[in-house]
């Protein structure tokens, strides 16, 4: 198993606009700082640059807020616009206080406000917000597709999103879709040093490997929205971030 992990950022990834082909952008990157795909790398992609090729960027003057999105905009202290769109995006509404507003994506996430955010969505009238991928799994598995088809090798993706976890303060980089590489890395049965076998020990190996290029990409203003990744160390499969969400009878948050 390799030891070493490397990432590398990737700069002078241009502004992203609806239709905009991620695929050769980001080669001509990996070109700019004088490297290569090789087989094994993984690449971590800011969900926002995915959600801005996808065309995901809605105007809040076109949306029209519900009765349960007037409401929960009083007690939240949110745009209810932006509330109506976090209800189109979700499930169930499962927490509401000032300022906060937790829901069960449609994707299956828990996560606060649907993903959806304003910053970094540059607009002409600053009244824009920005969805998640419609299907962040096949953005992925797509984008995989056409890295490996114009290089010739086998990389995997990753798309991450910035998460808050329950009994924890402050974001971190979480995967949200993932192409190529486990995302979910099962330990039990394994040994440990002493020969024990391990019995509950499971590896988010992609929400390791998003929370890893979180650190260079950044959570503000440093415009890196992808990472190469070099030594993931764990055998390769086609992974699902469904692996990675917990079943709700298992969920003691709910």
């Amino acid at each position: 198993m390799a030891r070493n992990l490397s990432l590398f950022a990737l700069e002078g990834i241009p502004e992203i606009e609806p239709g905009a082909p991620l695929a050769p952008l980001l080669l001509q990157a990996i070109e700019r700082a004088g490297m290569r795909l090789e087989a094994g790398d993984v690449l971590v992609l800011a969900q926002k640059i995915v959600s801005k090729a996808e065309g995901r960027q809605v105007r809040l003057a076109d949306v029209e807020p519900s009765a349960r999105a007037l409401e929960l905009g009083l007690l939240t202290g949110k745009d209810p616009r932006l509330v109506e769109l976090m209800l189109r995006e979700s499930h169930e509404v499962l927490r509401a206080k000032m300022n906060v507003l937790i829901v069960e994506h449609r994707l299956g996430c828990v996560m606060a406000s649907a993903g959806i955010d304003q910053s970094n969505v540059p607009s002409a009238d600053d009244d824009c917000a920005l969805l998640l991928p419609e299907d962040p799994e096949a953005s992925a598995r797509r984008l995989r597709d056409e890295l490996c088809a114009a290089t010739g090798r086998e990389v995997a993706v990753v798309i991450n999103d910035s998460f808050g976890r329950a009994w924890r303060n402050g974001v971190t980089g979480t995967a949200i879709g993932v192409a190529g590489i486990p995302a979910l890395v099962d330990m039990r049965g394994r040994p440990d040093r002493d020969g024990r076998a391990l019995h509950v020990t499971q590896v988010a190996a992609a929400d390791e490997l998003a929370a890893a290029a979180s650190l260079v990409m950044g959570q503000a203003g440093e415009g890196v929205p992808a990472v190469l990744v070099r030594g993931f160390p764990y055998s390769r499969r086609e992974g699902s971030v469904q692996e990675l969400i917990r079943p709700r009878g298992e969920d003691l948050f709910r």
